[in-house]
């Protein structure tokens, strides 16, 4: 499946669905209006002008829409807190990240893993513990402020398999922005609610009060009845189009967890499940209709006329083609048999457990096996992720886990191995934080000295959910000393460069989410100067000399501009400050101009036949800030 050519085709189709919302809030005003001509208008008569109601009407229009329009930003603004608010809105509750239960724990790696694999921090991990239902959702404006919540239904019936399948699948919504537009589309149907509520509180408290004063009592009767009738149907139509534009995001979305864990039987084997069991992936909890769009699965089995989902067996078949209704009995059999013999399969406590079999697990890997294996793309993308994952010492991953402890390891992340440098480096971490923290830094360093080159970023991408809960005050005071760390040899190392800019990035995409960019509508050949400068950047970067630089540049060019002749210069020796830019510039390349780009970088980078940990590392950094996921 080609991911940014499914992705533009989806955004096509919801950007049409989204303009029949709009229509329908103009069809709403419209027919508010009408009312409101015929209770309190005047009607003129022969020789009065026409327009001589159009200021009530305009008056009316204004009402209207300024009721929708403030009571949708109320809803949106309360959800402002990303996606743990949307969580914790339905009972959701935090998984801690020290959990030993078993079941938890293989949660938090498969996620961890997910996330590693896509080049996104660990979103925030939420459980519907009461849920028996197979069921999950990814919340929040963007990568840096997600929350992935899953049942326990999802934990007690799913294999890993099953469960990546499921991850993949919301780490597609998170990368395909669905998760900004669900959040708005949930805001604009609480303000066409709203007019509906305020009838109910204009017929009860106005129509009788009006009717003892002045005798008026009708009119705002009709208006109160007006505002509740339209307001109904407005959400009965808006609900329809929120649940077709939910049905095309799914789709993509399942796709999408296909060309992530490069296989079908995970996702289609959860699909499955759902269809068998009893519990299939019905919730609960009262305001389930609020989140049903973004959940994996139906919310309710007797909602079929507000589907927010493709029916399953077209899910499934999309998956398997030749997928048959009578295999689910057999499943079902299957399952029944499963479950009255005794299981001694091993859930994980440490990744590396692919298959969710016993003896499936993945060999031990020596860190310097690893770096070459994984930078070259000799394993399947989430073998790579799982390998990454188990190479990290449990000291590292176990400090990551809290804020303090996080800090320390982020800061020693940016820590030079030169000798000369580390007194100077010491001064600048106890003069922002103190002599404890620059111990625990010292400390830090010395567990890092056995970690894979490959594994840095990942390791930072662990840090994430504990680093957000720093004040932003400490935050700021972070990533002003890793900019520090970072120049103080006088010169820019590219890994410690990458490190600074996707934790600048993520933190602040964290602390305010609404901010983050829109999708993109801009061409490859607007933004040529900034494609230009990042490819020679990416060429510089992976080559010793001026000479293979400009021939991997060359083979970027003809990727990105095919046939056109344009000159080779080489960056600029302070790059740092023009590439931030062009990355800015290059987030706004509709889906299919940001794959040529990723496309022409990839040729450069592998202009040589070899991928060093340097360009694996700076690949991360502008997928990020391009907000699409890295390549297989």
């Amino acid at each position: 499946m080609d991911f940014f050519a499914q992705q533009a085709r989806v955004r096509g189709s919801s950007r049409r669905l989204v303009a029949l919302f709009v229509l329908a809030v103009i069809a709403i005003v419209a027919a508010i209006d009408a009312v409101v001509w015929l209770t309190m208008g005047h009607h003129p008569v022969d020789g009065e002008p026409a327009l001589s109601n159009l200021p009530l009407l305009l008056t009316s229009s204004a009402v209207v829409l300024a009721g929708i329009g403030l009571s949708s930003l109320f809803r949106i603004m309360s959800l402002s807190g990303g996606g743990k608010t949307v969580a914790e809105s339905v009972g959701a509750v935090p998984v801690p990240p020290d959990t030993r239960e078993p079941q938890l724990r293989q949660l938090r790696n498969v996620i961890e893993e997910v996330a590693i694999a896509a080049g996104v921090p660990v979103p925030d991990i939420y459980l519907m513990a009461d849920e028996p239902g197979i069921n999950a959702f990814a919340a929040g404006y963007s990568a840096s402020d997600a929350a992935v919540c899953v049942t326990r239904g999802c934990l007690d019936n799913l294999s890993r398999d099953e469960l990546q399948g499921v991850i993949a699948h919301e780490f597609s919504h998170v990368l395909n922005g669905d998760m900004r537009l669900n959040i708005r589309l949930m805001g604009l149907l609480f303000g066409i609610l709203v007019l509906a509520i305020v009838g109910r509180r204009v017929i009860w408290f106005g129509g009788g009060r009006s009717s003892r004063r002045d005798g008026g009592g009708g009119q705002v009767w009709m208006i109160g009845l007006a505002l509740i009738v339209v307001g109904y149907i407005g959400y009965f139509f808006a609900r329809l189009i929120q649940a077709a534009v939910a049905r095309s995001r799914e789709s993509l979305a399942d796709a999408s967890a296909v060309q992530f864990t490069r296989q079908t039987d995970g996702i289609a084997g959860a699909l499955k499940k759902i269809a068998i069991l009893s519990e299939g992936s019905e919730l609960q909890v009262a305001n389930k209709q609020e989140v049903a769009h973004m959940l994996f699965g139906e919310a309710s089995k007797f909602n079929a006329l507000f589907a927010t989902h493709p029916p399953l067996l077209q899910r499934i078949r999309a998956l398997e083609p030749g997928f048959r209704e009578e295999e689910l009995t057999r499943l079902a059999a299957s399952l029944q048999r499963a479950a009255a013999v005794p299981s001694d399969a091993a859930v994980a406590g440490k990744p590396g457990n692919p298959q969710g079999v016993p003896g499936m697990a993945l060999p031990p890997v020596l860190p310097a096996v690893l770096g070459s294996a994984v930078v070259a793309g000799g394993m399947a993308r989430f073998q790579r992720a799982a390998a990454v994952h188990q190479a990290m010492p449990d000291t590292l991953t176990t400090a990551v886990q809290q804020p303090e402890s996080a800090l320390a390891v982020v800061l020693a992340l940016a820590t030079s191995e030169e000798a000369e440098l580390l007194p100077t480096q010491r001064r600048i971490v106890a003069d922002a934080f103190g002599d404890d923290v620059q111990q625990a830094v010292q400390a830090m360093a010395g567990e890092l000295a056995t970690l894979p080159p490959i594994a840095r970023l990942p390791l930072a991408a662990l840090a994430f959910p504990a680093l957000k809960q720093l004040s932003e005050g400490r935050q700021q005071t972070l990533l002003g000393t890793l900019d520090a760390l970072v120049r103080a040899d006088g010169k820019v190392d590219l890994n410690e460069y990458c490190l600074a800019r996707l934790l600048r990035m993520q933190l602040q995409e964290a602390r305010q989410p609404r901010r983050t960019p829109i999708d993109g509508l801009k061409k490859l050949p607007t933004c040529r100067d900034s494609v230009i400068l990042v490819c020679a950047i990416v060429a510089a970067g992976g080559c010793s000399d001026q000479a293979s630089a400009r021939r991997a540049w060359l083979l970027a060019m003809q990727h990105a501009f095919p046939g056109e002749a344009i000159e080779w210069s080489p960056p600029p020796a302070a790059w740092q400050a023009p590439f931030e830019r062009a990355l800015d510039d290059l987030d706004g390349l509709m889906p299919v101009a940001k794959e040529l780009l990723i496309q022409s970088l990839l040729a450069a980078i592998r202009a040589d036949g070899q991928v060093s940990v340097e360009e694996a590392e700076l690949l991360r950094v502008i997928c990020a800030s391009l907000h699409c996921p890295v390549p297989a």
